[in-house]
């Protein structure tokens, strides 16, 4: 079964910026899988802090959160809860990382930018999951428990296209992927709504989704038959395409 695999900072950024993708995914039937690095339990949860609530209370209700919006999106969730506000790189963190990248076997990989100047922890995501991937392709590295891989346990060289961030412009993101999700918005929609913290993104997403869905359009080819009301996700691919057909 292919498999998709979601590096997500916080636990809600695979909804805004992916979840067309991965309702796309599930819906054909493939497998999704999102390794979600912290709860956003700091950066993203000033209402819950407003309210009063304390930090165990506010993971334990992102997690909720996040697990109904990959339910609704058909994709399984892990957190790995390694904290934000910073989200520290380490070789731990990576370990851990490398150990999804080979139980999981990804055939396509999804995360942040490498540049976000409003948040570092989105690029320090990002980082941790390029190197995941370079590192789980190693029979000589190590699981984080100790143990080496087998051969089947090592994973081959899956794509990795980086998600639209919060502030395309300030983040250098030029996408050269345009996604088509309009049969899939319907699911991402159910996951945004699953996020009540964060209602003000709700509006904004969808109407991102109505903007590079008119450039969905506006670059296919006229016998794809897309529908009128297109809704649409912009990637940027970071290794080479390999093909032997140009298309």
């Amino acid at each position: 079964m292919p498999t998709l695999l979601v590096v997500s900072a916080h636990a809600g950024d695979f909804v805004w910026r992916a979840g067309g993708a991965i309702a796309a995914a599930t819906q054909r039937g493939e497998r999704a899988v999102i390794a979600c690095l912290s709860y956003g339990e700091r950066g993203e949860s000033a209402s819950q802090w407003l309210a009063g609530k304390g930090l165990d209370e506010i993971k334990a209700i992102r997690r909720g959160e996040a697990e109904a919006a990959a339910s609704a999106l058909g994709a399984e969730i892990e957190f790995l809860d390694l904290g934000d506000y910073p989200l520290i790189e380490s070789p731990e963190a990576v370990a851990k990382l490398v150990d999804v990248f080979r139980r999981t076997q990804p055939d396509v990989v999804l995360t942040h930018p490498l540049l976000d100047p409003y948040n570092g922890d989105h690029p320090a995501a990002a980082r941790m999951a390029l190197q995941a991937r370079v590192l789980a392709q190693a029979i000589g590295v190590a699981n984080s428990d100790g143990s080496f891989p087998s051969k089947e346990d090592i994973i081959g060289a899956p794509p990795v296209f980086f998600f639209e961030p919060h502030q395309s412009e300030q983040c250098d993101f030029k996408p050269n992927v345009l996604l088509d999700i309009t049969a899939a918005f319907p699911a991402k929609r159910a996951a945004m709504e699953c996020l009540p913290a964060q209602k003000h993104m709700w509006t904004y997403y969808t109407d991102l989704a109505v903007r590079r869905g008119v450039q969905v359009k506006r670059n296919a080819a006229a016998n794809l038959g897309l529908a009128h009301e297109t809704m649409g996700e912009a990637y940027m691919r970071y290794y080479p395409q390999v093909t032997d057909v140009l298309r």
